[in-house]
């Protein structure tokens, strides 16, 4: 799932295309797990649009870092778990900003707080902090194993000097 730095523009492709894929299968049930606790939050409690938002996020946020670490960034170097989850824990924090950020921005700043609209820029605010946690994940939470050290060229070595003055034996002795 790496991309390879040395390969082919063809396997860096191919490499990008598995990552996001697998990217997207865990960030789209982190998508469904986001908004299936926001609007359970929001139909069963009194909780403003934002506070239940953000605590949606921080489940999802968790549901996420398993589905990265274990299918999506399995490959990926594992030592330094804590520094990793930090880190991880760090970008996803600013994504949650983001992410709520659009949300606050459409229920206070605009007053587009009906059922759909929240759904639609809770969505919205996902989508464009997806993107900034793609970039910030892949770069610096799970990063690339380094490519593998080519295998060492064997060269045979001739004795050219002594096979010239050896002179071939004849045949039947």
């Amino acid at each position: 799932m790496s991309t390879p730095k040395n390969g082919s523009a063809r396997d860096r492709v191919r490499g990008l295309a598995r990552e996001v894929a697998k990217f997207g299968a865990v960030g789209g049930l982190g998508v469904l797990v986001n908004l299936g606790v926001f609007n359970l939050i929001r139909s069963t409690t009194d909780l403003q649009v934002v506070r239940a938002s953000v605590i949606a996020t921080m489940v999802a946020i968790a549901t996420n870092y398993l589905g990265f670490r274990y299918f999506a960034y399995r490959d990926r170097a594992q030592s330094g778990r804590t520094r990793e989850l930090a880190l991880f824990v760090a970008f996803s924090v600013i994504g949650l900003v983001i992410e709520n950020g659009v949300l606050y921005t459409a229920t206070y700043g605009f007053g587009w707080d009906t059922p759909l609209a929240t759904n639609v820029f809770k969505f919205l605010g996902i989508g464009v902090a997806t993107v900034f946690r793609f970039w910030s994940y892949r770069t610096w939470v799970f990063k690339a194993l380094p490519p593998p050290a080519p295998a060492p060229l064997v060269v045979e070595q001739r004795d050219t000097q002594g096979a010239q003055s050896r002179t071939p034996e004849p045949a039947g002795k």
